[in-house]
């Protein structure tokens, strides 16, 4: 049974950090680099950071720098630091597959609320 459940988002002010939270089933957790994306109202869903099964990652140029995602294996989950929120960081973030398409299953998501 596929699994994603996201966590962590929530309202913060520009500048702010979160920390979000992706717990995944073993089934694609251990088999697949990770990815977060993020869908804000009216936009298409993006890819914003991506870890591979050796910890290789790459980041979105909008969020490098600011944002930092990791993996733990034995707990099959992968999480986003996110530092120095923007506004434009708005958006309902999702884990998936970094290869994820829109014809995955996809989890719930967590809003992240970026405003002053």
């Amino acid at each position: 049974q596929v699994q994603l459940v996201e966590s962590g988002g929530g309202l913060v002010q520009p500048g702010g950090s979160l920390r979000l939270s992706c717990a995944a089933s073993g089934s694609i957790f251990r088999r697949n680099a990770m990815g977060w994306y993020r869908q804000a109202p009216a936009k298409q869903r993006e890819l914003v950071a991506t870890i591979s099964l050796g910890r290789s990652t790459n980041y979105a140029d909008s969020v490098k720098g600011r944002f930092t995602i990791s993996r733990d294996n034995a707990k099959n989950t992968v999480y986003l630091q996110m530092n120095g929120l923007k506004p434009e960081d708005t958006a309902v973030y999702y884990c998936n597959t970094a290869s994820a398409s829109s014809w995955n299953y996809w989890g719930q998501g967590t809003q992240v609320t970026v405003s002053s």
